[in-house]
């Protein structure tokens, strides 16, 4: 059997997890100006919101066919439907196609990150992993730098398509590599059962909630009977779904992991994190844009102390871990959290952005400790024949809170927009909030329709800076639940 290269197989790694941080800040960076192009200020949220619905739902999924067939051929597969889905995206002509082609994208991505982090955690030990931590949050401060940066230019200089075409040789090389160095013994069961029931019926249960979410005051109203019956559809499918879990002797989503209440607090406090930082970098970027008039390279800029700073607390987190516990190692993340969303809902439309530039530096410091610490934990206190489950279920959370997250925040943003528009006896049209979203189109705007537009944005947006400081008050409970000492780890690993 030909052994695995460690650190092959590492860099390999490392560059999936560039290729999905790049994505993220580029597109985040992007999405005023690419809206504004494609027409649709309103469907802001449909372009962020369907790539983490279609990844929420496949991420469990992904993570149980990993545990049955092995962390290789999952991974390509997921790796390959995320390069297709930026090849749709960087083609796609209006803003309906491109929420398609992102459906895509998410279906694939659902099965990087997760397994992934999957495959460290079964290379390594515990006070490894945690150092390993540390490498890819590099990685992510890397992205973090050329991503708004290169988003800003291309968006300025070329073409949005391109953020999304970038993808593809970046995947290529990562794809290539783990398929050269990484081998694995899977296992051999006598039948490999796959859970077509769970899986089925918990794709629509996340359907119809996801969808209810996003559509409930934007395509039909939060009373209407549509959004009922999405609602009522979701939590009938969800028990039975529940139930099937129950029965199955191979269940998709083992409940056991739920159980554990290290598992639990840190799903817990992974979904309001989420949220957080979702809520964070979609609503700055619009500030900059729609409020202080900032191009998007400029705007980019602002987030780039983020990611900095988050490999920065990554690193230490990782150190402070071992030495530290979880507990006290997670408290230090969530008060950096804490810190940084309160000083972010003071601000109003007169604030620098160098400001914001030391908000979003403190709250990469919170993340960076925080979200290393529950990856590391989550890992050390199941088996391998369940690591990817319980890998991919915290993926999954994360990504229901940033789902969730934002389409509440969308909807509330939306809501508190046009009511100070109406406060200021002033209608604001969807051409207009289109244009400002962009530099160059706000030009064409007289100096009062400005005026009342950038009033109404900033009303909207410190409406939502304050629920994130709530956000992370809750974030912030759930630390008290976590382990004081080095959870139990379990060193069973199947690469050879």
């Amino acid at each position: 059997m030909t052994k695995t290269k460690e650190r092959n197989v590492a860099i390999a790694l490392l560059i999936s997890i560039l290729l999905a941080a790049v994505e993220s800040t580029i597109v985040s960076t992007a999405i005023p100006t690419l809206v504004s192009d494609l027409g649709g200020a309103e469907w802001i949220n449909w372009v962020i919101a369907i790539y983490f619905l279609t990844s929420s739902i496949a991420t469990p999924i992904y993570g149980k066919l990993a545990d049955l067939f092995g962390r290789k051929i999952i991974f390509t597969v997921g790796a390959s439907i995320f390069l297709l889905g930026s090849l749709l995206c960087g083609l796609a002509q209006n803003i309906h196609q491109l929420i398609g082609f992102r459906a895509i994208q998410g279906l694939g991505a659902g099965g990087i990150l997760p397994i992934t982090a999957t495959i460290m955690g079964d290379l390594y030990s515990y006070e490894k992993r945690a150092k390993m931590q540390g490498w890819v949050s590099t990685v992510w401060g890397i992205a973090g730098i050329i991503g708004p940066i290169a988003g800003g230019i291309i968006v300025d200089y070329l073409s949005w398509h391109w953020i999304f075409l970038i993808n593809l040789p970046i995947g290529a090389v990562s794809l290539t590599m783990i398929w050269l160095f990484l081998h694995e013994t899977v296992k051999k069961k006598e039948k490999k059962y796959i859970d077509y029931p769970g899986a089925i019926t918990f794709t629509i249960a996340m359907t119809a909630l996801l969808f209810a979410m996003q559509a409930g005051g934007t395509l039909y109203a939060w009373n209407s009977p549509v959004t009922f019956g999405l609602f009522a559809s979701a939590f009938l499918f969800l028990g039975v779904f529940i139930w099937i879990q129950k029965k199955s002797a191979d269940p998709l989503l083992p409940l056991q992991i739920f159980q554990n209440s290290t598992l639990l607090f840190s799903n817990i406090a992974g979904f309001t994190a989420s949220a957080v930082l979702t809520g964070m970098v979609t609503f700055i970027p619009i500030w900059m844009q729609g409020i202080k008039g900032f191009s998007a390279t400029a705007s980019g800029i602002t987030l780039i102390p983020l990611s900095i700073a988050w490999a920065i607390g990554a690193t230490f987190g990782g150190r402070a871990l071992i030495k530290l516990g979880p507990r006290k190692t997670v408290f230090i993340g969530f008060s950096f959290l804490l810190m940084g969303t309160s000083w972010l809902a003071t601000v109003d439309m007169e604030t620098p952005r160098l400001t914001f530039m030391m908000i979003t530096s403190i709250m990469g410091l919170g993340f960076g400790f925080s979200f290393t610490t529950m990856t590391v934990t989550i890992q050390s206190v199941v088996s391998w024949e369940i690591r990817a489950a319980a890998t991919a279920s915290n993926t999954f959370i994360r990504s229901l809170g940033s789902t969730i997250g934002i389409a509440i925040l969308g909807t509330i943003f939306n809501h508190m927009v046009m009511q100070a528009s109406l406060k200021q006896g002033y209608t604001i049209s969807k051409e207009q909030l289109d244009q400002i979203l962009n530099p160059h189109a706000s030009q064409h705007l007289s100096s009062t329709v400005l005026f009342h537009v950038r009033e109404a944005l900033a009303s909207g947006i410190q409406t939502i800076f304050i629920l994130l400081t709530a956000l992370a008050v809750l974030t912030f409970l759930t630390g008290f639940r976590m382990p004081k000492h080095k959870p139990e780890s379990n060193p069973q690993t199947r690469p050879s």
